[in-house]
């Protein structure tokens, strides 16, 4: 899934691979309700506004059920202007297979700060409580449906999440639409298990399946996402935190002690201290221990996504202090 500036990893947390399983199974019972009964909940609202006091209830929570993407925007943004009525129109056309949320960035200053906003418009999604930059800026509609359709997949293969249910009439008309891709080709079954070993928790599996794909196929930035995504949540289980960050404390030189204390900064969603304390680490030290911080660092990008502002941010700073 490789849409322009889009990465499912976001913000990784051990907690992030907890709220999927959950995710999926409320889906799966869902699902199974609605087929025994023979009905299904009415779809809440498809386009809507949401403010700091609404978003976790209109967003968070309504991200356990359908992909919820968000249109950042303001009145004075010609752009945005552009932008809006063709994702609410995509809103509707979609059918609630995701939702969007609409957010004025100058009456909610806290949520455009903490989702990282560089400029508007700019598109974010939220799946399963995870936050996913998609685009910035008013791109193409091929591009925003492209986009779209990528989320859609990823929120059921990962996550099982899939939508709120659209009218009996048009549910007939587009069930075959509608319903999830059969992996055809051994690679896509090959990913397809990889993300299932993932999201069940089989760290030791998810790796060894990435590392198949990668092998055929070294150029899928699908699987090197997710393999260091499994990667990290492997090299952080199980680990002390207290001691390993007592320990990065008492030794800023220490190289191995800074990358165990990064891996659990990454693994809490503290992306910008992981970045600075291995950057740091670079600035300080020389030889095989600056190679290492480094290297482990650039590993580090991999797990966020290269287009994140964090990640562009931080490439700029390692340049300065390696050059």
């Amino acid at each position: 899934m490789q849409p322009r500036n889009m990465s499912m990893s976001g913000v990784v947390d051990l907690a992030a691979v907890k709220a999927a399983g959950e995710a999926k199974q409320k889906a799966e019972r869902s699902r199974a309700e609605a087929a025994r009964t023979g009905s299904a909940p009415a779809p809440g609202r498809l386009i809507f506004n949401v403010d700091e006091a609404g978003f976790q209830q209109d967003v968070l929570q309504r991200s356990t059920e359908v992909p919820v993407v968000i249109d950042f925007w303001a009145e004075w943004c010609e752009p945005c202007k552009q932008l809006g009525p063709v994702l609410e129109r995509l809103a509707t056309e979609y059918a609630g297979q995701f939702v969007l949320a609409k957010i004025d960035v100058d009456a909610n200053q806290m949520l455009f700060q903490q989702f990282g906003v560089q400029g508007i418009p700019a598109v974010f999604a939220v799946i399963a409580g995870q936050p996913v930059p998609l685009f910035q800026g008013a791109a193409p509609e091929a591009q925003i449906r492209q986009v779209l359709d990528q989320l859609i997949q990823a929120a059921e293969q990962q996550f099982g999440i899939v939508g709120t249910p659209i009218e009996p009439g048009a549910q007939d008309e587009g069930a075959e639409e509608a319903a999830p891709e059969v992996p055809e080709s051994p690679q896509d079954l090959a990913l397809a298990a990889a993300h299932q070993a993932l999201d069940a928790g089989d760290l030791g599996g998810a790796v060894r399946a990435y590392q198949n794909v990668l092998a055929d196929d070294p150029a899928n930035g699908e699987a090197k996402l997710g393999l260091a995504q499994a990667q990290l949540l492997e090299r952080v289980q199980g680990v002390d935190a207290t001691q390993v960050r007592k320990a990065a404390a008492e030794s800023p030189a220490d190289v191995k002690a800074q990358i165990a204390a990064a891996d659990l900064d990454l693994v809490g969603g503290h992306v910008e201290d992981a970045f600075g304390r291995l950057v740091d680490a670079v600035r300080r030290t020389a030889g095989e221990d600056r190679d290492a911080a480094r290297v482990h660092l650039l590993s580090l990008f991999e797990v966020i996504g290269g287009e994140d502002p964090r990640v562009v941010a931080a490439r700029g700073a390692l340049a300065r202090v390696l050059f």
